[in-house]
C-alpha cells in the first residue's frame, strides 16, 4: 500500500462522530492536495476493509456526492444519527460541521 493510501486510511478514521470532512481537504492533509478522485478510489475500494466512517466525507460545497437514491439516503441518514444537520437545500454547514484535523 503506497504512502498516500495509508494516510488518507488513516485520516478518515480519525474524523470524530458528528463532523465531517472533503475529499479534497482529505486529500490535501495527506500530501496530495489535487487528490480528491483518489481519496473517491479508496473510499469505495477499502471502506468496508478498514471499516472507515464513508459517510463523513463530503463534498466542497457541502453536499453529499452520492447520487439518489444510491447510497445518498444511507449516507444522509448516518449523518442524521450523529446529530449533523442538513438546511432547507440539503447541504452540510461546513463552518459548523466540518473537520480539519487535529490541529
Amino acid at each position: 500500500m503506497e504512502a498516500f493510501t495509508r494516510k488518507v486510511i488513516s485520516i478518515i478514521k480519525s474524523i470524530p462522530e458528528g463532523k465531517v470532512c472533503t475529499y479534497g481537504l482529505i486529500a490535501t492533509m495527506a500530501g496530495h492536495p489535487h487528490g480528491a478522485r483518489q481519496v473517491t478510489r479508496i473510499l469505495h475500494t477499502m471502506s468496508k476493509k478498514y471499516d472507515l466512517p464513508w459517510y463523513r466525507i463530503i463534498n466542497a460545497n457541502g453536499f453529499i456526492s452520492l447520487p439518489k437514491p444510491d447510497g445518498y439516503e444511507e449516507q444522509k441518514a448516518f449523518l442524521l444519527s450523529e446529530g449533523v444537520t442538513f438546511d432547507e437545500k440539503d447541504r452540510i454547514d461546513l463552518k459548523t460541521y466540518l473537520w480539519m484535523g487535529s490541529t
